[in-house]
């Protein structure tokens, strides 16, 4: 292996959950409707665009703006102390340590992205950032990867993904890169087929041992 390339809300941190709250809070004080976490997590890793035109679909009165003003407001009041999920900065410290290069490749917006890498303080780690100002299409569709791979200068088959949806876990694996799914609380119930290794969370499993494994083939 020569890379590993993150995804980054709800696999570096549990950007979803926040969301999820937020979103289902709001639909149910605005138009008494049960946003349920299945029909929620349809919508993950992927465009925005898919959550608002399922709303707008399940609550025809629905304004977008609205919307979005009182969601944004929720969630910038819950989420005001971000913290990385359990093992990835042990996980950046390893690929560092190791040799890897390594990159990121995400469906959100680059300033969003790059806001909270600064704050958390792990921006320098990563050597190519791709998100959807890069390409013309998101997750599910493979671009974003394969920008990264291009950006990184290797193959698909010498990088490691890691993914926290199914839009995502399926992009890395239409690049053909290795694929771990660390799913968070509201993607842990998805339908996750296609990929190379599951993890509770990245404390699970050392970053080194997963590199033995891949290097011994398994």
């Amino acid at each position: 292996m020569k890379a590993v390339i993150f995804d980054f809300d709800g696999l570096i941190i549990d950007t979803e959950s926040i969301w999820y709250e937020s979103f289902r809070e709001i639909m149910k004080q605005e138009h008494q409707h049960e946003l349920s976490i299945e029909d929620y997590s349809a919508c993950i890793g992927t465009s925005s665009r898919v959550l608002y035109e399922f709303l707008q679909q399940a609550v025809p009165e629905m304004e977008e703006e609205r919307m979005k003003e009182l969601t944004n407001a929720s969630y910038l009041e819950k989420a005001s102390r971000p913290e990385l999920r359990p093992g990835v900065l042990a996980y950046l410290e390893s690929a560092k340590k190791n040799g890897l290069k390594i990159g990121l490749a995400s469906s959100s917006g680059r300033d969003w992205v790059i806001g909270y890498l600064k704050q958390l303080d792990i921006f320098s780690y990563f050597e190519t950032i791709v998100t959807r100002d890069d390409v013309e299409k998101v997750k599910p569709d493979p671009a974003l990867y394969i920008k990264a791979l291009q950006n990184l200068g290797i193959k698909g088959e010498e990088a490691i993904a890691f993914e926290d949806s199914l839009h995502g876990s399926n992009a890395a694996m239409a690049a053909g890169i290795h694929c771990i799914v660390v799913p968070n609380p509201v993607t842990s119930h998805m339908d996750f087929k296609d990929y190379h290794l599951r993890l509770s969370s990245m404390e699970e499993k050392e970053l080194e041992a997963i590199l033995k494994d891949f290097d011994l083939g398994t």
